[in-house]
């Protein structure tokens, strides 16, 4: 990049690029409890009053990570048009100049100075912290934009601080799409069948192999703790009822029904078939494991209807549960 570019880049530190901009809502109980329900947040402190007051404070209070979800705008004002042409856009632009098109988050750093209770209305002020020198990342060549927000409430007390870190990046090449396979006889055909594109492979770790392994001999096995007996997918090295670090297994008998499921089109890997049907089943002991449907069109899956254990040999090191309908068990 030329000097003049990586001046026009450093005139953007210390800038703000959203002056200060409060949000749609106010804190509110509703908001919260959705939060908290999502997050599986149980502490009663942020929708029971006494168990609040019982801590010493006036009444609930909204959980501290809730602090820029205050200030998020709904679909209708992202998109509505606003005439552009702020800090921000002028900011974008200048980074697209330089190719860098694509962005992904990559950081966010939080500084809590006092809990929200319903009734404040939060806004928010973000200025650009930093710009880093160009960057090779697994991604593509890029910048991490740092900038720190600060968030206010409506007396114009600061509440939250956050250091919010972007990486605007240069994607790399797309792949060249395959030639078109020449013509070939039948019999080149029955010599050398078309290979299908290798299974992505999943992570492996000491707390999983054992599952694997099993499934390499076409068993399904459901990690047991050895303490209180309950059953756990996906393993682990603890039991979440007891603390148990001791556990075994049982094998599963491969009767499920369908918990929930949906039907992937895009983005596609070759590996797969499409329309792609990943499904949430309930094996008959009561744990549940993600897998595939097969033998059965998307159109014909309903919720809890029944499915027997099949396999797929991925490759000589890894076959996977997946599940099809009961009426097609030993097809």
């Amino acid at each position: 990049m030329s000097a003049a570019y990586e001046d026009r880049l450093r005139a953007f530190v210390g800038r703000e690029i959203h002056p200060l901009r409060p949000g749609q809502d106010p804190v509110n109980v509703p908001m919260i409890r959705h939060w908290v329900e999502a997050m599986e947040d149980d502490n009663p402190i942020h929708l029971d009053e006494e168990a609040a007051r019982a801590t010493g404070r006036d009444g609930v209070v909204a959980p501290a990570s809730m602090a820029q979800a205050w200030v998020m705008r709904g679909y209708a004002a992202t998109t509505a048009a606003e005439g552009g042409g702020g800090p921000a856009d002028e900011l974008t632009d200048l980074l697209a100049e330089g190719g860098y098109t694509s962005v992904v988050a990559t950081d966010s750093e939080f500084e809590f100075h006092r809990e929200l209770v319903p009734g404040d209305h939060v806004a928010v002020r973000e200025v650009v912290e930093s710009i880093s020198p160009e960057k090779a990342t697994a991604l593509g060549t890029g910048r991490f934009i740092t900038s720190l927000r600060t968030y206010h409430d409506q007396d114009g007390e600061v509440v939250a601080v956050q250091r919010w870190r972007l990486l605007r990046f240069r994607p790399k090449a797309k792949p060249q799409e395959p030639q078109e396979p020449e013509e070939r006889s039948e019999a080149d055909a029955a010599e050398r069948p078309e290979e299908r594109a290798p299974r992505p492979q999943p992570a492996i770790n000491r707390d999983n192999a054992f599952w694997f392994e099993a499934a390499r001999e076409h068993r399904l096995l459901i990690q047991r703790c050895a303490a209180c007996r309950t059953l756990r997918h996906p393993p682990g090295p603890c039991c979440p009822e007891c603390g148990s670090f001791e556990w075994d297994t049982v094998r599963a008998s491969g009767d499920a029904h369908v918990y929930s499921f949906v039907v992937n089109h895009h983005p596609r890997h070759p590996a797969f078939d499409y329309p792609l049907i990943v499904a949430v089943v309930e094996l008959a002991e009561g744990t549940r494991l993600i897998t595939n449907l097969v033998g059965v069109s998307p159109e014909e899956v309903e919720i809890d209807m029944p499915v027997v254990l099949d396999w797929v040999d991925a490759d000589p090191e890894l076959s996977l549960p997946v599940f099809r309908p009961v009426a097609q068990e030993g097809h």
